[in-house]
This record gives structure tokens, sequence and C-alpha cells, in this order.
């Protein structure tokens, strides 16, 4: 694996100071497929990374979400980079490469990067490689890291946690990569925000909108979601991606970025009161949010974990991009969950209290066999 023919591409929307993707160039692929039909390819065993939704440009009701989420959350956000960001330096000084698990790592990696620039004058490299469920890191990426950066260690960084299926995945993706390679990289994933309980290295575990969640590409430097099939990925190449340039004119991934970072002169005292709370605490995760899982599973009859889409993240893209069956709204969090209700009603999607859960909200994905 040492001996890597891939090369880097161009792509994405961001600086080339902020982040290197290092996907192969899919731009040119039509495999697009409507919600329904990804949606009965997916419950009939089709694997979610061998097709990809359409990309829509975005709607200027889910942009009014977008700008009036951002506008509320900038500061919130802000302090949870920072908080997770001094961890990080913290535990892994400044001799370390970002990682950012593509797609939604993406804006969160930049983000971690660019406060370290400010508050450390530090410019850390920063890539975003792809993690597909149930098919592993992409090792090609990995080992062209670890040939570019022989002696930093790697972080990986993603932007939210939901039932941990990621966090997982990476523990499982690394400890072969590790085992293969005779490497020792850690599989400790950094997160913004940390619901599901099941990161040790995070900003919060508050159940809040992080605005990048609204959109897809167009908040994601305009890259799709990652892509392993057969038909275009080909021993040796990196996980493919597809950049949407035609989507330029809807593109707010800067703005995003750019938004958040107008906050870090202000956050200082909250970060380092963030800190002082995290270090009172036992960071290793105990996993509540996978109980809360169980109890979903029992009450509404659903056999398949991968139809629970837990935290509002999680529930966001369930409204944005699959087909939803129901969406429970914990009673305590209702009052902010504005954006959650308009959608689902929006959509004709029932709403029920569910309050035997630790997050805010869940999507329940359709079950194709179920008429109700």
């Amino acid at each position: 694996m040492n001996k890597l023919t891939v090369q880097t591409t161009k792509m994405g929307s961001y600086p080339d100071q902020d982040v290197t993707f290092l996907l192969k160039d899919l731009s040119d692929i039509t495999m697009e497929k409507s919600t329904m039909e990804r949606e009965q390819a997916i419950q009939k065993g089709t694997h979610y990374s061998e097709m990809l939704p359409i990309e829509y440009k975005p709607t200027d009701e889910y942009m009014k979400l977008f700008y009036t989420s951002l506008e509320e959350a900038k500061h919130k956000v802000a302090v949870a980079v920072g908080i997770v960001a001094e961890q990080l330096v913290a535990e892994r000084g400044f001799q370390t490469v970002l990682v950012s698990l593509a797609r939604a790592g993406t804006p969160i990696g930049v983000l971690i990067k660019r406060y370290l620039s400010y508050k450390y004058d530090r410019e850390l490299p920063h890539y975003s490689i792809s993690i597909i469920r149930d098919r592993g890191i992409d090792e090609n990426a990995l080992q062209f890291i670890l040939n570019q950066h022989p002696d930093s260690s790697i972080t990986f960084i993603d932007g939210w946690t939901g039932k941990g299926a990621i966090t997982k995945e990476l523990t499982k993706s690394v400890a072969e990569f590790n085992a293969s390679t005779g490497k020792n990289l850690s599989s400790e994933l950094a997160v913004l925000a940390d619901p599901g309980d099941c990161s040790s290295l995070f900003g919060t575990r508050e159940d809040f909108l992080i605005p990048s969640a609204c959109l897809n590409s167009t908040v994601s430097g305009l890259v799709s979601r990652t892509v392993l099939n057969n038909n275009w990925i080909h021993e040796g190449d990196f996980h493919g991606g597809k950049y949407y340039s035609e989507l330029a004119a809807e593109d707010v991934s800067n703005l995003f970025v750019d938004t958040i970072c107008t906050q870090y002169p202000l956050i200082a005292t909250e970060v380092e009161d963030g800190l002082q709370d995290i270090s009172k605490e036992d960071r290793k995760p105990k996993w509540k949010g996978l109980e809360s899982i169980e109890n979903i599973q029992r009450d509404y009859g659903i056999a398949n974990s991968n139809l629970i889409k837990p935290g509002v993240g999680e529930t966001t893209r369930v409204l944005l991009r699959r087909v939803p069956w129901k969406i429970l709204v914990h009673p305590d969090a209702e009052m902010n969950l504005e954006h959650i209700l308009i959608l689902a009603r929006d959509r004709g999607v029932p709403i029920e209290e569910y309050a035997n859960m630790s997050y805010s909200c869940c999507g329940l994905i359709k079950p194709m066999e179920k008429e109700s």
C-alpha cells in the first residue's frame, strides 16, 4: 500500500489552504436517484454508497432556515469549536494532521483549523476523506496522508454523533488498518456535538442544530456524499465524490465558516469555562443514545435500527433527503425545534411527543412495507 498511484484532484469550493479532498472525481458520471428510488433500493439491499441522492437547488425556505439558524447558533458553534480544538492541542499538540470525515465533518474540520490558526498562529494540514458505514475508511487516503506527513499523528473529525455508527466504523477500520500496516493510529473521533454520548473528544453533548445540517453540498464545499461503487472505484483509487460546480450560485460553504469565525475573538471566557466543566466530568462514552434507540425500536416495532436517525442534525437530514415516517420530539425540547416542526408539517410528516430518549428529537424513516 505504500506505493500509491493515486493523484489528488482539486475538488470543492473551499480555498486550497482550508482543506484538501482526497476523493476520486466522479463529477462526469450520472448516478443520482430520486429520494423514493434510493429509499427502495437501500431497503432492498443496495448499499447507500453505490448511488447518490439528487442534489437539488435549495429552496428559499431551506435557505431562510439556514440563515436564521446560522445567526442564532453562530456563537454557540464557535464556543464548541474552541472547546474541542483546545482539547486537541492539549492531547495531541501541533504535530497532528486534521482528517475530516467527508462530508459532514469537512466544515467542522475547516473551523477547527481556522481556530488553531487564529489562536495559536499554527497552520495544521487538513484533509477530508471518506468513511462508509459497513464498508470502512478509505485506506488509500490514510496511507497517502501518512506518506505526506510521516512524523505526525492523525486526528479524525466529524460534525456530530447520532447512534454512533460512524464512531464504531472508525474504531473497526482503524484497528484493521493498524493490524495490516503496523501503524498505531488513534481512532478517537473529535466531534463538535456528541448527543449520542459515544465520543470522548467533543465540544458539547447538547443536542442542538448545527446550521450546516440544514443543507447538503452547498454548505460542504459543493462536494457530494462519498461513493464506493466498483463500476467507478478500482483498486488503488480513493473513494469517489462529485463536485457540483453548477450549484456555485447557491454555495454558502465559505459564508458558513466565515460567519462562525467572526465569533472567535469573543469566546475565550466561555471556552475556558467549558473546558473546566469538561475536566470535572467522566468523558468516557456511556453510549446513552443506544438505550434510546432500543426503546424506540421496541415501542415502534422497528427491526432495522438504520431506519432510526436520532438527534437534531440527523432528524433534519431525514426531513431533507429521506422518506420520513414519523418525527419524535422530546416534550422538554419542543420550544427549540421550530425548524424541525416546520419541515415536518410542510412534508405532512406526523409529529409525536416521545420522552423515552436522550435526544431532543428523532427521525423515523418509513419502512417500505408499512403503509401507515
